[in-house]
């Protein structure tokens, strides 16, 4: 970690105080029921703003969507409208709640008939040209797949795809592949709890060092498990960490949350979040351990 002059310090104890793009409380950000495509989605909006960059949440395999309440509030509270679908499909034999890369595209035509329709909770709120991702588990390895224009089965099958123009930036929880992942023009966060005992750091560590381009973060959060973004420890649907969580649930969701939502933020010209990520973050955040290639 660097040593910061006297300005890194100052700038640091303003950010304690008040740091950029502070979250709304969860509880100030709007929750409503929808659907993308055929999909039942819950989308969250903060308070008194927009057009909003939309944040499209890819779930973990069999984790509700449900699961992420607070995550998702709070990123929102940065200034996104958060969907998080429950996407059922069948992958092989099995049937379940399993992302895929057509998501994006969904999600993208799901603004643009949103933004415009009368009556829509989310008129006026959306601005469709500016998709960003999060993901969470096989949620964000669907998410790094579909950074290219490959169809990469199981995360996605049948019709070409390709990654939709509108897509802006990404940043997953406890995640990776076991390949390259062609990134270039996306800027990927990869945010991994370092007691994670399904998604090992040195894999996730592994995809960063994989990543083809930068700009890219990896943000290690110190005590938090796989499930440290999910409302719970172990969600319905999910297999246990066998690694238990040191850190408080709350902590590892805000923080995770914040980290994530200011790498989309700097990702999108907020030049403030990317004096945070890039700069003095590391410093004024004890739970977390940044490594980034800026670009």
């Amino acid at each position: 970690m660097r040593r910061l002059g006297v300005a890194g310090v100052a700038a640091v104890a303003v950010l304690a105080v008040a740091p950029p793009a502070q979250a709304a409380t969860p509880g100030w950000v709007s929750s409503h029921e929808t659907h993308i495509g055929a999909d039942p989605a819950t989308v969250h909006l903060p308070p008194g703003r927009g057009p909003l960059p939309v944040a499209l949440l890819l779930q973990g395999g069999n984790v509700p969507k449900e699961s992420y309440t607070r995550f998702a509030k709070t990123v929102a509270g940065f200034g996104f409208a958060v969907a998080v679908p429950d996407h059922r499909r069948a992958v092989g034999p099995v049937t379940g709640l399993f992302p895929e890369s057509l998501q994006l595209q969904a999600t993208v035509d799901w603004a643009t008939a949103e933004n415009t329709r009368a009556g829509s909770p989310f008129a006026g709120r959306l601005d469709p040209g500016r998709l960003v991702l999060l993901g969470h588990s096989f949620g964000g390895a669907a998410g790094l797949f579909s950074l290219g224009n490959a169809c990469t089965p199981p995360f996605c099958f049948g019709p070409v795809y390709q990654r939709p123009a509108a897509l802006r930036a990404a940043a997953f929880y406890g995640a990776s592949t076991g390949a390259p992942i062609a990134n270039a023009g996306v800027p990927v966060a990869l945010v991994q709890g370092d007691a994670d005992g399904v998604n090992l750091p040195a894999t996730a560590r592994a995809t960063y060092d994989a990543l083809a381009a930068p700009p890219k973060a990896y943000v290690t959060v110190h005590g938090a498990n796989h499930f440290g973004l999910t409302d719970t420890q172990t969600p319905p649907g999910a297999r246990p960490d066998p690694t238990p969580q040191t850190l408080s649930q709350d902590d590892s969701i805000d923080t995770a949350a914040k980290w994530s939502a200011l790498f989309l933020r700097a990702s999108l010209g907020d030049q403030l979040a990317a004096a945070y990520i890039y700069g003095f973050g590391d410093a004024a955040d004890p739970l977390v351990t940044v490594v980034h290639e800026r670009g």
